[in-house]
């Protein structure tokens, strides 16, 4: 790969692409860029001159990289899922953490193999994971014989976090309900508060009573 490969995956990277998107760009293979983006600094801490230089001394050394260093693997399904997590909101960081458990084989990470995986630290997956659990994607369990942390994710997880977010919904309905009340019917503020309200509380309601029709095509 040459310096100006590097130059444009970082640009490419800069501008929000997506691996797959970066490859075809380059006319290389998906697996290629998620291996050079993994092994030097990752999406967030990738530099193409750093990249060049270090892999031009491994070549002199005749050293392979060390076999964590190129992180999870990323098929283009698991990265086209990172990037419409991200396009949706999500923070980058929680979107590979999610995702890293989704392709896992059971289901389940420690917060130690997320960092190893993933190569970042610590302290971006105790954010990642909490964000996580907070919004119903992932549980925390209790391995109590090595007393550590253990995320699960599994299909349970999909309806907790659309019943999470329904009542979330429902809670921001009853409050502009309220608040319409307050400002009273016969005012703008109160005609618009009103529809507001109306409007998510039916939403929530609705999507609450479908989440728990459909639960058992999780089962």
């Amino acid at each position: 790969m040459t310096q100006q490969d590097r130059q444009r995956i970082a640009a490419g990277l800069a501008g929000g692409l997506s691996y797959a998107e970066i490859a075809r760009r380059l006319d290389r293979p998906t697996s290629t860029i998620s291996r050079e983006v993994g092994r030097n600094g990752g999406p967030g801490g990738y530099q193409p001159q750093r990249a060049h230089r270090v892999t031009a001394q491994r070549a002199r050394r005749g050293t392979p990289a060390p076999p964590w260093a190129a992180g999870p693997p990323c098929d283009p399904a698991g990265e086209e899922i990172i990037e419409l997590a991200v396009r949706s909101g999500l923070p980058r960081m929680t979107a590979r953490v999610h995702v890293d458990l989704l392709l896992s084989e059971d289901g389940t990470r420690t917060a130690a193999q997320l960092a190893r995986r993933l190569q970042v630290s610590p302290a971006s997956v105790s954010v990642a994971v909490n964000y996580l659990v907070q919004h119903g994607y992932v549980r925390r369990e209790r391995d109590p014989q090595r007393r550590r942390d253990v995320y699960v994710v599994d299909d349970e997880a999909w309806y907790h976090s659309v019943a999470l977010s329904a009542r979330q919904t429902l809670e921001a309905a009853r409050a502009a309900l309220s608040a319409a009340a307050t400002s009273g019917p016969d005012t703008a503020v109160g005609r618009r508060l009103a529809r507001a309200g109306t409007f998510l509380e039916r939403v929530s309601l609705d999507g609450m009573e479908s989440a728990d029709r459909w639960r058992a095509l999780l089962a």
